[in-house]
């Protein structure tokens, strides 16, 4: 293969790369090798540092599992609520008998005073106590208000509403029963008296989950929350790692350089970041230690039996070849040129991994949303290419919170500000239309926000798929957006390795 001419200049490599857009003169190996070189490149990696491969297989497979399994019992029944009867009435006994067999509710114990049912409720034995007070039958009989006292732990927001709404319903039973009683002793029909008591009804429609599956509407959108926040943190750590350890030039240079030999992965992950480019070269001979001139290289023509023309060298030694890629000086190796293509296909073929793992688990979590709410084909697929999108922006962000700020330190702690509490601000436990407007704009800015629009539109609400196209379209375009922003950082780190290194 013939390399690109270009004045001889020593000094070339010393040099800020420039940015060469499209030009292949500058690489010698074409697209589809750049993508597969990076691809072997992380995939030796992970072979060979099973926390990374854990992050890809282990994590998120439990995390999918753990999550389904946590919520296996899809519904929030038989809360353990205590009862203060200083009543001791046939009516107290059967509102007691009734808030016990409501599916919502459980009479844990029945207690003797309020000291004990405090202190149950702060060691969360009960979560709510029903004071039934001395009079209330002597009320009811009267035909008086007979107010029931409900004390309710509200710190727990889903327990609460559950012990209210179970509360209520019974003691408005109750209530419906004394009353009709009362007016069939009067002498009304059962019909007017029922009419008479509750003139005005409430046919209630539920649309959407209507038997309110937790697990249909919480687990299903809890794991691509989790998996979002996984995801980000693969990306932050390719890249960041690549930085931290100086190695972000080694990468470009093998994945580029189809005669450049890959590094010893199996050696290297146990050595500290700081340490590793001194280890790799701690065995050259000294006569090498003379940095490598790649403009010089680009002069050179090689034939097809690999031997060069201008030196006695060949790219078989693997010593020479080792030459390429290694700086005795432990210095990161600068490229002379840095083509945009090649980076935005070499971050595809670095990423490919996470990204085809993901998009297994992926397809498994759609799988186990089904088989709680069936959906449509069609909609099965649109979901599952949106939560792909969402993927590549999650590893695209993570890359480009390390490469803004040039350490992996920094890129976590974005990547865990801005992913932990996504899931909050995604309208699925408190209605975004209720937020605040500036709470608004930061959920409509994070990707999961939309994501969890075409997924509870397509695999609960079961729209139309044209509700949730623009959605997907959107998702699509910010992946080549954050894409192209990651290439672009990218160049600006070869513009300043002065900042590598840092943890």
């Amino acid at each position: 293969m013939s390399q690109s001419q270009g004045s001889h200049n020593p000094t070339s490599s010393r040099q800020k790369p420039s940015i060469v857009f499209g030009d292949k003169d500058n690489r010698q190996s074409s697209l589809i090798s750049v993508f597969l070189r990076s691809a072997r490149y992380e995939g030796r990696f992970l072979l060979h540092n099973s926390w990374d491969y854990v992050m890809l297989l282990w994590l998120p497979l439990l995390t999918i599992l753990g999550t389904w399994w946590i919520f296996s019992k899809p519904y929030i029944v038989d809360v353990p609520i205590g009862v203060i009867d200083d009543s001791k009435s046939s009516y107290s006994r059967t509102l007691t008998r009734f808030l016990d067999t409501s599916p919502d509710l459980k009479v844990e114990q029945i207690f003797q005073n309020s000291a004990d049912a405090q202190a149950a409720i702060l060691d969360q034995q009960v979560y709510a106590v029903v004071i039934i007070p001395h009079d209330f039958s002597e009320q009811l009989n009267k035909g008086k208000p007979a107010p029931v006292v409900l004390k309710v732990n509200a710190q727990y927001g889903t327990h609460s509403g559950i012990v209210q709404k179970g509360v209520q319903t019974v003691v408005g039973t109750l209530s419906a029963g004394a009353e009709m009683k009362r007016l069939v002793k009067q002498g009304a029909h059962s019909e007017q008296a029922k009419v008479s008591y509750s003139p005005i009804g409430i046919e209630r429609i539920s649309l959407f989950n209507i038997g309110a599956n937790y697990q249909q509407f919480l687990a299903s959108t809890v794991i691509p929350a989790l998996l979002h926040i996984l995801a980000m943190v693969i990306g932050a750590t390719t890249i960041g790692r690549e930085i931290r350890d100086k190695t972000f030039s080694i990468w470009y240079h093998t994945m580029i350089y189809p005669d450049m030999p890959y590094p010893d992965f199996k050696t290297l992950k146990h050595v500290p970041p700081e340490q590793k480019l001194a280890a790799l070269h701690a065995n050259l001979h000294p006569s090498w230690q003379m940095p490598v001139d790649y403009q010089s290289l680009k002069q050179q023509t090689y034939r097809k039996d690999n031997q060069l023309t201008t030196t006695a060298f060949s790219l078989k030694d693997a010593n020479y070849r080792y030459r390429l890629n290694l700086n005795k000086s432990a210095k990161p190796r600068m490229p002379t040129k840095v083509s945009i293509l090649a980076l935005v296909v070499g971050l595809n073929g670095k990423l490919i991994w996470a990204l085809l793992f993901y998009m297994l688990w992926g397809g498994l979590m759609v799988m186990l949303a089904v088989t709680v709410h069936p959906a449509s084909l069609t909609a099965m697929l649109m979901v599952f290419v949106a939560f792909v999108a969402l993927m590549m922006v999650s590893l695209w962000l993570g890359a480009i919170f390390t490469l803004t700020s040039y350490s992996l330190r920094m890129g976590l702690s974005s990547t865990g500000f801005v992913s932990a509490p996504s899931f909050a601000f995604a309208g699925v436990t408190f209605p975004l239309m209720a937020m605040s407007e500036g709470a608004q704009r930061w959920a409509n800015a994070l990707p999961l926000t939309h994501y969890l629009k075409v997924h509870l539109s397509q695999l609960q609400m079961l729209a139309p798929t044209s509700v949730a196209l623009p959605t997907l379209i959107g998702l699509i375009i910010a992946v080549a957006v954050t894409l192209v922003i990651a290439a672009l950082l990218c160049l600006r780190a070869f513009k300043n390795p002065q900042r590598w290194g840092a943890r």
